[in-house]
């Protein structure tokens, strides 16, 4: 069974920036896509970020472009989300998860299904 662990969310203010990361071993990461989801509380999860890992292509959600990036190391299999510029709409439990790089295809990248490896998820709050 594999479980993907996420760290690195703490409480930060707002303007601040947090660096979430993904531990994905034992995957290869090369064979998989991966996203970041986020959930607050009283909303459904909703995707922020993925890569896919085949041909590094990267999506993000409008409500994070310019501020939130992500990335991965292949020699670690760890997979990143820097978070620049929070805002208090920003916290969440945030989730990493992967799917197979060949079927999590552009237009399927935000179809939570498509997805077959997730982590517990790491809590971010942004408050002053």
């Amino acid at each position: 069974q594999v479980q993907l662990v996420e760290s690195g969310g703490t409480l930060v203010h707002p303007g601040g920036s947090l660096k979430l990361s993904c531990e994905a071993s034992p995957l290869t990461l090369e064979y998989y896509a991966f996203g970041w989801f986020r959930q607050a509380p009283g909303k459904e999860r909703e995707g922020v970020a993925v890569i896919n890992c085949r041909d590094s292509s990267t999506y993000y959600k409008d409500f994070v472009k310019d501020r939130f990036s992500i990335s991965r190391d292949d020699a670690t299999k760890m997979v990143y989300l820097q978070m620049n510029d929070l805002r208090s709409e920003d916290t969440a439990v945030y989730y990493c998860a992967a799917g197979w790089a060949g079927t999590v295809t552009p237009d399927v990248v935000w179809t939570e299904e498509e997805y077959s490896y997730w982590g517990q998820g790491t809590q971010v709050t942004v408050a002053s």
